[in-house]
C-alpha cells in the first residue's frame, strides 16, 4: 500500500511489500505506470555495510544508472561532489568527519551539489535521527524494511521533488513540518506524566488553577498538586519560569 500525502507534496510508501497491495512493479501514484527503467536517473548509494550497500545496488542497477557508492562520511562528499547524483540514497549513521553521519554528508556535500536530492535509508526510525537528516535537507527517509519495488518508486518520486516517508515516520514528520510537533526526544519533557503536560501547556498559556481545573475535570487541589510535581521534575520556581521553558520548546 502507498499513501498519496498532502499539498505539502509529502508521500508516504508502504514496507509492507508491492505484495501487499497486489500491484507489484507498478507505480500507485498514477496507479498503471511501470517502474521499468529510468537509466536517466544517475543514484549513489552511501552506507558503511560493504555487503548491505552490494545489495542495494544489485537491486537498483536495472532500474538506474548507479554513479557511486561510499562507506564514510569524507569519502561520500568526495563521491557526491565527484559524481553529482540526481539522487543520494544515504545512510544515517556512517563513520568519519565530525561524528555527524548522514547529515553531516548532506550539509558538506550539498554545496558541491546542490541539484542532488536526498534519501535517506536507514534502520533507526528515532525521532531524531529523522528530525536531524530533514533538517540538513534530506528530501526523504524510509527504512530499512521497505521492498525493492517501494525503494525504487521512493527514488524515482525524490527525483520528481516529492517528499517520501515511511508510513510510520510520515505523521511525526507532517508534525514538524507544520511546527506542532518536536523533532527530537526530550528528557526534560519525558519526566512529566500525560496529565502533567497537560497541566504544564495551560498554566504556560496563562490559565488559572481553576480554569485548569474547569478544563481538566479535575480539582483545584489537584491542580495544585500537579503545577508543584512539574516545577519540581523540571527544576524551576514558578510560572513565569515554566512559560519561558514551554515558550522555548515551541510546546505551549
Amino acid at each position: 500500500m502507498r499513501q498519496t500525502g498532502d499539498g505539502n507534496n509529502m508521500k508516504s510508501v508502504s514496507t509492507g511489500g508491492a505484495a501487499e497491495s497486489g500491484q507489484a512493479n507498478t507505480d500507485s501514484r498514477n496507479g498503471n505506470q511501470p517502474l521499468g527503467d529510468h537509466r536517466a536517473i544517475r543514484v549513489a548509494v552511501v552506507d558503511d555495510h560493504e555487503m548491505f550497500r552490494a545489495g542495494v545496488i544489485a537491486t537498483l542497477s536495472p532500474h538506474f544508472t548507479i554513479v557511486g557508492q561510499a562507506p564514510d562520511v569524507e569519502g561520500s562528499v568526495a563521491m557526491i561532489a565527484d559524481t553529482k547524483p540526481d539522487v543520494v540514497l544515504l545512510d544515517v549513521h556512517v563513520p568519519g568527519g565530525e561524528g555527524g553521519g548522514g547529515a553531516e554528508i548532506l550539509i558538506k556535500s550539498h554545496p558541491l551539489s546542490p541539484d542532488s536530492a536526498f534519501l535517506a535509508l536507514s534502520v533507526s526510525d528515532s525521532p531524531k535521527d529523522v528530525g536531524a537528516v530533514i533538517r540538513a535537507g534530506a528530501r526523504g527517509y524510509v527504512t530499512k524494511t521497505i521492498s525493492g519495488d517501494d525503494l525504487i518508486s521512493s527514488i524515482i518520486q525524490v527525483n520528481e521533488g516529492y517528499a517520501v516517508f515511511s508510513p510510520k515516520l510520515a505523521g511525526f514528520v507532517l508534525s514538524t513540518f507544520q511546527g506542532t510537533g518536536q523533532a527530537e526526544h526530550d528528557d526534560e519533557l519525558d519526566k512529566l506524566s500525560h496529565r502533567e503536560q497537560e497541566v504544564m501547556r495551560l498554566i504556560a498559556r496563562g490559565y488559572t488553577y481553576k480554569e485548569i481545573a474547569a478544563e481538566l475535570f479535575i480539582s483545584i487541589k489537584t491542580v495544585e498538586t500537579h503545577v508543584s510535581a512539574v516545577l519540581k521534575k523540571l527544576q524551576l520556581s514558578n510560572r513565569t519560569e515554566l512559560t519561558r521553558w514551554a515558550a522555548d520548546r515551541r510546546i505551549v
